[in-house]
């Protein structure tokens, strides 16, 4: 029997995000600063920004990761020392390397600060784990590339603490180290700067015959031959727990704000589930529409159970699907009156029926019956972007309550 509850960790690519990671039910969060990091284009953090992500963690009493995990070349290290020293004083709780040069710099500057080696640092043996170890890691981010089996005999032959994925994007590279990128566009994915080749439409075209595109399927339009399907494991949790890993990591610092949330709360909601009766633990279809709701790919275990396969792979295009559209944020709400100060995320009008998300409470559907601006007026319709907005609730709600439209209506 498991005794402990693995952690949830979330993405969050900005302080939107982050603070909607952990009100959703996040134990941790990973992100960036605007150096050092992979993800050159998720947002991303200033140094005061960090801070206060921190801080607002903290006082949750939850964790925040930082991402230095880029694989740099020599003119990238000349600040890292002071990048360093900095995420120290701030209290980070954690750095996120996968270069031996990065770790062995962090160790010398930092040897106090708690270290996780990333998953390009493609971890996918006993061995490797261990060597980690005792170069100093707290833990290991196992590669994508991992069946259950494997995971399995890695968690009985160390004592490192495991971390895996098990929701998200997957990519055509070998655990996130990408060379398609720099290649097509000169974008390093390896220091921050991938432009997603992998999602590109590609045919196959002869070297005499130029301007003849030939198919690689039986499509005349081409194909999408690197287009991975989502990872999620949601319904197979017990035996993801069972595996004995100590950290459950959400894909997504690019992800909405939407996303981040729904995924969060469907997993958190799943996690503890198991923990109150793991005898007699199901998946609640509920958690699983939630994952619909968002934007994705058709999903997929990804390597967890077998080799992927054809099947795994999505040819005719490389668009996203999702059954609910985000329209706003709950910013405040005055249970004296039942009003709601809302941000406008999408075109929403009077007599259209929403979804209501919340934080902790419960969801719910209501017809938009009132709105007013924000100098009281009543209005029809809410067509700018981020237009404050007030709404009258027919339940009360929390702040930073997430408000829905279904796309299926």
């Amino acid at each position: 029997m498991i005794k402990t509850k693995p952690e949830l960790l979330a993405p969050a690519g900005n302080m939107e995000k982050m603070k909607m990671a952990l009100l959703y039910g996040a134990d941790a969060v990973y992100l960036g600063g605007k150096a050092y990091g992979l993800r050159a284009f998720g947002g991303n953090f200033t140094q005061d920004e960090l801070r206060e992500a921190i801080d607002f963690a903290h006082g949750l009493g939850k964790k925040v990761y930082v991402t230095v995990n880029i694989f740099p070349h020599n003119d990238d290290l000349v600040h890292l020392p002071d990048y360093l020293r900095s995420l120290a004083d701030m209290g980070a709780d954690a750095l996120l390397v996968a270069d031996l040069g990065v770790f062995t710099i962090c160790r010398d500057v930092v040897p106090e600060m708690e270290l996780h080696v990333s998953t390009q640092a493609n971890s996918t043996n006993w061995s490797a784990v261990n060597a980690w170890q005792k170069l100093g890691a707290k833990r290991i981010v196992l590669a994508r590339e991992m069946s259950l089996r494997e995971i399995r005999e890695i968690r009985a032959k160390t004592t490192a603490d495991l971390e895996m994925f098990i929701h998200g994007a997957m990519c055509i590279s070998y655990s996130g180290r990408c060379l398609l990128s720099s290649y097509f566009t000169g974008r390093d994915s390896n220091r921050g700067s991938c432009a997603q080749c992998c999602r590109w439409k590609y045919a196959l075209v002869e070297e005499t015959r130029p301007g003849q595109y030939f198919p690689i399927e039986e499509d005349e339009r081409g194909t999408y031959i690197m287009n991975s399907k989502d990872m999620c494991l949601l319904p197979h949790l017990a035996d993801v727990i069972e595996s004995g890993v100590n950290s459950l990591k959400i894909e997504g610092r690019m992800k909405s704000v939407h996303y981040v949330a729904s995924v969060v709360k469907a997993y958190r909601q799943a996690i503890d589930a198991y923990f109150d009766d793991p005898e007699h633990f199901t998946v609640d279809p509920a958690w699983t529409e939630e994952l619909t709701k968002v934007s994705h790919r058709a999903y997929t275990t990804g390597f967890y159970y077998r080799q992927p396969d054809e099947t795994d792979q999505i040819y005719g295009t490389s668009s996203y699907e999702q059954t609910s559209e985000f329209v706003g944020l709950v910013r405040s709400y005055d249970a004296s009156t039942g009003w709601a100060v809302v941000e406008q995320r999408n075109n929403m009008k009077t007599g259209q029926e929403i979804e209501i998300f919340q934080p902790h409470g419960p969801l719910f559907r209501q017809v938009i019956t009132a709105m007013t601006d924000e100098n009281d007026l009543p209005i029809t319709v809410a067509p700018h972007p981020q237009q404050i907005l007030h709404m009258k609730m027919a339940q009360p709600v929390e702040p930073y309550t997430i408000l829905r439209r279904d796309k299926t209506e």
